[in-house]
């Protein structure tokens, strides 16, 4: 497992082939991949009338990587946090860009038109093996701890405490296997949720540190 940072790329090789579930803008939904991959971009790359997805199906094939998942993110690839957990025999490995640009508060909109957009994208790995419904539940663990993250980093908006952006992507990787329960009282569901909450609450703790400077500079 390795993850390397190459502008504007950002590529989490999960050392073998494993099942993927995401909603990721390439490959979504429950797919077969080696890796999962960032790509970086600024409001130039994506004018208005582009088509986002098409785009960035051509920027992997100029990569050799359509058999990839992969993001889009404005932040800088560059602040990526990896942090991991370990629970009993279960290791999760979350990885993490964060950007708060757009945040919203989870049954709240605000009108964003005409501004930046950031991203919170989160890829988790881990090393047991999961049956297709432990994967889906997965996913909501990592949901849980990422608005748990950005909830303890205190960012208020005019609608209260954000808990997200509007433009969020999860990927969940892992081996198929026996397990088909992964709640919060398992090792599983511990490892993932440590592993993204402080992934995410470094990321969004640097954002903000970043966003601070670029106003008083």
């Amino acid at each position: 497992m390795t993850v390397v940072h190459s502008a504007p790329w950002l590529d989490f090789d999960l050392g073998a082939e494993m099942q993927v579930l995401s909603h990721a803008p390439h490959r979504p939904g429950f797919v077969t991949a080696r890796r999962i991959l960032w790509r970086e971009v600024r409001n130039a790359d994506l004018p208005p009338r582009l088509d986002a997805r098409d785009w960035l199906a051509q920027q992997l094939a100029g990569r050799g990587a359509t058999d990839a998942v992969c993001f889009l993110t404005s932040r800088s690839i560059a602040s990526h946090v990896q942090r991991d957990a370990q629970a009993g025999t279960t290791r999760a490995i979350a990885v993490a860009t964060v950007g708060l640009s757009n945040a919203e508060r989870v049954g709240t909109r605000l009108d964003r038109s005409a501004q930046s957009w950031g991203t919170i994208n989160i890829a988790v790995r881990l090393n047991r093996g999961l049956t297709t419904e432990a994967m889906i539940e997965a996913l909501t663990i990592i949901a849980q701890a990422r608005t748990a993250a950005v909830i303890d980093a205190g960012v208020d908006l005019p609608t209260g405490r954000a808990t997200g952006t509007g433009t969020d992507c999860i990927a969940m990787a892992a081996p198929r296997g026996p397990a088909d329960y992964t709640g919060l009282h398992t090792d599983i569901g511990e490892a993932i949720g440590h592993a993204t909450y402080a992934a995410v609450l470094a990321g969004a703790r640097d954002w903000i540190i970043d966003n601070r400077r670029r106003q008083y500079a």
